[in-house]
């Protein structure tokens, strides 16, 4: 499950990486380590 998880924030932070400028794919990048751990923590 973790790692089904993990692959579904991967997939979402380069989806969301290829829709914003080059100053949004820092946050996109940031917020797709956040869902990771979470999904690692749970």
């Amino acid at each position: 499950m973790k790692k089904t998880a993990t692959l579904i924030a991967l997939s979402l932070a380069f989806v969301l990486a290829g829709c914003n400028t080059v100053k949004g794919v820092g946050q996109d990048i940031e917020r797709a380590g956040n869902a990771i751990e979470r999904a690692a923590n749970h």
